[in-house]
């Protein structure tokens, strides 16, 4: 097992996150169990040689932690993970059988599954996280925005920061002939919802998808286009992009290097939102139904260790091993372990950053999936209204809580989680205001929430 080179590094880091989550550092477990606590059910595995696929960023932990501590082999699973270049190559290579499975954006799966983007039949059996994204904009937007920041007694911007402080930013460059650019990681990324939310949310058009325009532009204030994750800070301080929106440690490392400013995260924009899903083909799932349980059991596992208070700067070691994210332990750590830093110096402590286990992060809700199915047809990716049900039934085909219920019970019965931490659900979760409009959501009212937008294409009751 390996760990943070530094010791003073990693008992300071143990320190911050004990504070942050308001525990005690406690005794680390044994990472591996001995073979006479293995479950009495093993399963009969089909495929044992797997190949994942992750982006590098520090949402794929559970794929290295399940690896590193040796959770697939108690499953009797050998897998092999490599890092992906791109999110459209992660979808390539597992539709066309060269990855066994994926770390993948939770619109992914459900865009090929909705039409949008090459189509295919995915499933996702797993959540990976909650939370985890930021949208970062350059120095010099930063310093015409911060007027328009509301401060508190000792002058330090209040937050959640809304895109209301850009408005006037964005209406300055188009007066001056400058279009307005800012980046995304892929066109069904939770991050184009999320920064199309917080911009909309104010009054700005963020653009949207046409059969002629696929790169989602149409009458929009704000030119997105895409920009893999691990080039964001590069492209933004070429300026090619005023600003963007992706995951960790690309925002950190835009403070770490001094060029631009993250202004607001997901967990702001919505509280706990579902980020990044483990995908696998349907035609896998079904050859291989038990290593599929196999593969969610240890994720499960590695989720609710990455979870418990003092494991955290551990896993800051890990994820910065150049087979794994590879960036800076220190960038790693800044939001891994319980704090953001927005401007430079100011750090703020944002506890639930990172969620992997908590909040029943891991099982996939279909009200969750559906919220991705609603932003598709606000933006016109799905271009045409569709009934009520065509969103009940098309998530249900993709989100498996099926497999993720048989993993999770034998972890009880094996006693390496407990029972209340299996959720009492229909599988949607209740309506909520966690918004950073303070919007309400039901999932089980996908055209109402579609229609309640000033900005958006509307549906009709079919």
């Amino acid at each position: 097992m390996r760990i943070l080179k530094s010791t003073f590094i990693l008992v300071l880091l143990a320190a911050i996150w004990s504070a942050c989550t308001g525990s005690t550092a406690q005794k680390k477990e044994a990472t591996v169990e001995s073979a006479s606590e293995a479950s009495s059910a093993k399963l009969l595995i089909e495929k044992p040689q797997l190949t994942f696929g992750f982006i590098k960023l520090t949402d794929m932990a559970p794929l290295a932690i399940a690896k590193e501590l040796g959770y697939f082999e108690d499953e009797g699973l050998f897998v092999t993970i490599e890092a992906q270049s791109n999110w459209k190559n992660v979808l390539d290579r597992v539709i066309d059988g060269q990855l066994d499975g994926s770390h993948m954006l939770a619109g992914q799966p459900i865009a090929a599954g909705a039409g949008f983007g090459r189509q295919a039949e995915l499933v996702t059996p797993f959540s990976m996280d909650l939370n985890g994204n930021g949208i970062t904009v350059s120095n010099e937007v930063w310093s015409a925005m911060k007027p328009n920041v509301p401060k508190d007694a000792d002058g330090k911007p209040i937050h959640p920061i809304k895109a209301d402080a850009l408005a006037p930013v964005v209406a300055d460059y188009k007066n001056a002939g400058r279009p307005f650019k800012m980046g995304m990681v892929f066109p069904v990324s939770t991050h184009n919802y999320e920064i199309r939310y917080w911009l909309a949310a104010a009054g700005i058009n963020p653009g949207f998808y046409t059969a002629e325009n696929i790169q989602g532009q149409v009458d929009a204030d704000v030119l997105l286009s895409v920009t893999p994750p691990p080039q964001m800070p590069a492209t933004l301080e070429a300026g090619t992009i005023y600003g963007y929106c992706v995951g960790e440690p690309w925002n950190q490392q835009a403070v770490f290097k001094g060029i631009g400013v993250p202004v607001t995260t997901n967990y702001d924009i919505w509280k706990n939102n579902p980020e990044k899903v483990f995908v696998m083909t349907k035609k896998f799932v079904e050859e291989n139904p038990n290593t599929a349980i196999a593969v969610t059991k240890a994720l499960i596992r590695a989720a609710k260790w990455l979870d418990t208070p003092g494991n955290r700067p551990e896993a800051v070691g890990i994820l910065s091993m150049p087979e794994y994210v590879g960036a800076d332990s220190v960038v790693i750590a800044n939001s891994m372990t319980g704090t953001f830093e927005f401007e430079k110096g100011d750090k703020r402590s944002m506890p639930d950053f990172n969620v992997f286990y908590r909040y029943n992060a891991t099982y996939p809700f279909y009200s969750d999936g559906i919220w991705f199915l609603t932003q598709m047809r606000r933006w016109g990716q799905i271009p045409e209204s569709k009934p009520a049900d065509w969103y009940h039934s098309t998530i249900k085909d993709i989100y498996r809580p099926d497999i993720w219920g048989k993993a999770a019970a034998l972890l009880v019965e094996e006693g390496k989680i407990p029972a209340s931490d299996i959720p009492e659900t229909d599988g949607y979760k209740p309506a909520t205001t966690d918004f950073i409009d303070g919007q309400s959501y039901d999932g089980k009212d996908p055209l109402g929430y579609i229609n309640s937008f000033k900005i958006g294409n509307k549906d009709e009751s079919l």
